[in-house]
């Protein structure tokens, strides 16, 4: 019973801070759309590319690292963090310089100032890492949700009230910073983590196997995972750059919403049953199950419901996102379901398997952003990236079911025949749906009561109704 109690209270407190977060976050976007131009949106979308980027290299595999590794002591801890510190504040200072080739490279000197405020951004978000792992590592997930509502939400006032301000673009930027402060300052408080500027080479030379690996998948990740948004920005327009960002924010909500309460806890609770690799199989499997049965019906609702969405959400100026919205809510389930694959090669100590799906995701992405930026339309740039997550779909599986746990695609993909036909009812539900001339909450709030039906329909059909009373059994 001990896994199984530590999935519910993992998830449990995951779950409620991920979607107190998703509210914050739907909140402070459907106000800050309704101020904010897709002008303003498509710069800090920009910078926000080398924000991430720079977010990657602080935690430098890091992170995981400490919640895997339970051999490290107090004074490796203390070793580390000092070693985050001088990391931080070199990459702070580094990407104060930024903005000028950026500014170079977009042919718009605005990234300058932007690149130098956001410097301070990417030292606390550098020196949170630790301390974060830190309690993540001693399971202190009510800890970590809760703190991280306390920082979207202040960052989500302070961008509201500087946006009424006219401060344009900068209210979304200083939101940012405020969130990364807090998120330190918490955290630091919360982990006793003890303060030092002594580094000591024994203590990263523990880490370092596992990191090594897990941040050269971060690296390869994060190119093929921003590279569209960089090409849109340089060879498309800012205002492109807004509207494709937008759209694919919104189909990365279900996997903020269900996906990422799981996940976060996958690797502190797995990290226990590394060399168990049937228990860590059979994790995976109910949880590819779950998400499947939640996924697969919901791509299918989300393409049917798209306009209503995108128009509900962030208002009528944002209509040019719909339709590339509509095409990547074809991949939400896959989205999804993969998310969740990362944490399982964590648990199981194979970040070498990580790292060449990582390789071999890359491949295909780039690959696809190049076609789809060729062609010179968002909407082509997203009918790509949705090929490219199926392939990579089948690659990263083939690596888990033959490489990881010795067992075959026929394994898995029996786990996604139910899944698949509660989304065949849902599709057979919604074409027989008839034109709605409704206000656009109208035509959402029907759409959304026939997928409730539908989706209760399909799990009675599929006998899956049990599943959700306890997602995680014992193993």
């Amino acid at each position: 019973m001990g896994l199984a109690n530590d999935f519910k209270k993992g998830i449990f407190f995951s779950a409620l801070g991920k979607y107190s977060n998703v509210v914050i976050q739907l909140i402070v976007n459907a106000v800050l759309s309704r101020i904010l131009t897709p002008e303003d949106y498509g710069i800090v979308a920009v910078v926000n590319v080398f924000l991430i980027f720079f977010q990657m290299l602080v935690d430098f595999g890091i992170g995981p690292a400490i919640i895997q590794n339970k051999t490290l002591d107090k004074n490796d801890i203390k070793n580390i963090f000092a070693f985050s510190i001088y990391l931080a504040i070199f990459l702070g200072i580094l990407f104060m310089f930024l903005g000028y080739p950026i500014s170079i490279f977009y042919q718009d000197d605005v990234y300058i100032p932007i690149s130098i405020i956001l410097g301070i951004c990417v030292v606390f978000y550098a020196l949170l890492v630790v301390p974060q792992s830190i309690l993540l590592r001693e399971k202190k997930f009510s800890s970590v949700n809760m703190i991280t509502v306390l920082a979207n939400l202040l960052s989500g006032l302070i961008s509201i009230v500087l946006a009424f301000a006219g401060f344009k673009y900068y209210s979304l930027i200083i939101g940012n910073i405020v969130k990364a402060f807090v998120m330190f300052l918490v955290f630091f408080l919360q982990s006793k983590v003890k303060l030092q500027f002594k580094t000591g080479k024994e203590s990263l030379m523990k880490i370092y196997s596992f990191s090594k690996n897990q941040f050269a998948f971060n690296f390869i990740n994060y190119f093929s995972r921003n590279l569209d948004k960089m090409l849109i920005g340089r060879f498309m327009s800012p205002s492109a750059v807004a509207y494709y960002d937008k759209a694919y924010q919104v189909s990365l909500y279900p996997n903020q919403t269900l996906t990422n309460v799981i996940t976060p806890v996958i690797q502190p609770i797995m990290s226990e049953y590394e060399t168990d690799k049937q228990r860590i199989k059979n994790v995976y499997l109910k949880i590819t199950l779950v998400l499947g049965i939640i996924g697969v019906p919901l791509s299918v609702f989300l393409f049917f419901s798209a306009s209503e969405v995108i128009l509900f959400l962030f208002g009528n100026q944002w209509g040019n996102s719909v339709m590339t919205f509509q095409i990547l809510s074809v991949s939400v389930w896959v989205q999804m379901i993969s998310s969740s694959t990362g944490s399982i090669y964590q648990s199981a100590n194979r970040t070498d398997l990580l790292l060449l799906s990582g390789v071999l995701s890359a491949i295909t992405n780039i690959t696809s952003i190049f076609i789809g930026v060729y062609f010179g339309r968002i909407e082509y740039v997203a009918i790509m990236i949705v090929i490219s997550f199926g392939i990579n779909f089948l690659m990263n599986n083939y690596l888990l079911m033959y490489r990881l746990f010795e067992s075959s695609y026929a394994e898995y993909f029996k786990v996604l025949i139910k899944p698949f036909v509660i989304g065949a009812i849902q599709l057979i539900g919604f074409l027989l749906l008839p034109y709605l001339h409704y206000s656009v909450f109208i035509n959402l709030f029907i759409k959304c009561g026939l997928f409730v039906i539908l989706f209760i329909i399909g799990i009675l059909v599929t006998g899956q109704i049990k599943l959700f009373k306890g997602i995680i059994s014992k193993q």
